[in-house]
């Protein structure tokens, strides 16, 4: 089926959470309507986003608010090349702890701000996961797959912006 929208799942985990929730909406989206793929970070550089399609980064956040490990390169890789990213079209779902409010979510957060100043296109809002409210993560992105899926088919059918 050539419609199919074709979505890669970028991951940066250190406990393997961010993997399972980037696995649960794999199994949500993946069949008639999407091919999805998931990738984790380890190793990547910015060539990734000449993949086609669009982007979903599954990521938490570590340490002092940093991106996790196996985020760093393609994360550094990104700042230092500053590739123009005016054609990619991305989503985040970031997973935090409000408890950590000064650094809450800044894994996401940090790839999101980068992939819009390199001129890629947000869609929806960006996903902030409390692990401290009592909802899981993969309940959360259960919750919240249908809506973007239908916000990303819509993105991907939109001319590119001028």
């Amino acid at each position: 089926m050539s419609d199919k929208l074709k979505l890669t799942i970028l991951v940066g985990t250190m406990t393997g959470t961010a993997q399972l929730v980037a696995q649960e909406l794999e199994l949500a989206w993946d069949g008639e309507e999407a091919e999805v793929q998931t990738l984790l970070m380890d190793g990547l550089d910015a060539s990734v986003f000449r993949r086609p399609g669009l982007f979903l980064l599954c990521t938490s956040t570590y340490g002092q608010g940093d991106v996790p490990d196996n985020a760093r390169k393609l994360y550094e890789d990104l700042a230092a090349a500053r590739p123009d990213l005016s054609g990619v079209r991305y989503g985040v779902f970031g997973l935090g702890d409000r408890t950590y409010a000064e650094t809450f979510n800044f894994g996401g957060r940090k790839f999101d701000e980068l992939l819009l100043a390199l001129g890629a296109r947000r869609i929806g809002e960006r996903v902030q996961h409390d692990a401290s409210s009592g909802v899981l993560p993969e309940e959360r992105a259960e919750e919240w797959a249908p809506g973007w899926l239908t916000e990303a088919r819509a993105a991907a059918q939109a001319p590119a912006a001028a």
